[in-house]
């Protein structure tokens, strides 16, 4: 399917590695000059390269931390009017809520919350000026479904979902759409880094949480990072217009509801 979109710019944040990697791959299939962000130098060099001998687009690596304003502004100078944002971010790590100081609560809310509502007050006038702008949130199951020790992080992504529900609806009539895209086990290093903290918690293998996690999915197995990157590459199409607002969950069937 040609996503019509050949041409258009994208930053796509925390896309050194993961799901962000992914879609920033799909997109620069798809002919989008894409801007990467990371903070780990080496792994986003080999991303840009791996993006660039897989297409045929502008692939700008800015190293920076997108939760700050210096690496926001280090971002936007590398592309200041986008067509399409990606927000994307690690989060708090797996961790009892009981230990969660102040400090750690507000660095989790600005990571996952603050952080890409300052993007997209950063591009979403120009979109709008131009008529054209799709923006995707990289959330989390866990705004629908509690995941053990990602209290933190749900909340936050919560926050950020409540937020744009509003914004969303009035930008929609400039063409601009603003989607959540709630992934649930992925495999990806994040996920992994949970398996060791839950061992650690419970006392178990590694193997043996992740074939626990693995068999709580309906498709027992967890995704793939591509699959995720289509999924999103689909929301940033130009045929996706007439949606906005959406909380489209990737788990497998593991969050289970009737509508």
């Amino acid at each position: 399917m040609d996503l019509g979109i050949s041409g258009r710019k994208a930053i796509v944040c925390a896309s050194s590695k993961g799901l962000g990697r992914a879609c920033a791959m799909t997109l620069a299939k798809n002919g989008v000059d894409v801007v990467l962000n990371g903070r780990d130098e080496a792994a986003l060099s080999a991303t840009a390269d791996t993006i660039r001998a897989a297409s045929d687009v502008t692939v700008t690596p800015v190293i920076a931390d997108i939760s700050t304003a210096a690496g926001q502004q280090a971002v936007l100078a590398a592309c200041p009017s986008p067509d399409i944002l990606v927000n994307n971010n690690g989060g708090p790590p797996y961790k009892d809520y009981r230990e969660l100081g102040r400090e750690e609560m507000l660095q989790g809310v600005t990571m996952n919350m603050v952080t890409p509502i300052e993007m997209i007050q950063a591009v979403i006038d120009s979109m709008v000026e131009q008529r054209f702008g799709r923006i995707v949130n990289i959330t989390s199951i866990s705004v629908r479904r509690p995941v053990f020790g990602l209290d933190l992080s749900s909340g936050a992504r919560a926050g950020l979902t409540a937020f744009l529900a509003g914004v969303c609806r009035s930008v929609v009539e400039h063409n601009v759409t603003i989607n959540n895209v709630l992934p649930g086990y992925f495999d990806t290093d994040r996920l992994r880094s949970g398996f060791d903290a839950a061992s650690k918690m419970l006392s178990k293998s590694v193997n043996e949480i992740a074939a626990a996690r693995a068999d709580e999915v309906p498709a027992k197995r967890f995704g793939t990072p591509e699959e995720f990157g289509e999924a999103c590459g689909f929301f940033c199409s130009a045929q996706a217009g007439y949606i906005t607002g959406q909380n489209l969950i990737l788990d497998g069937g593991l969050y289970e509801n009737n509508f």
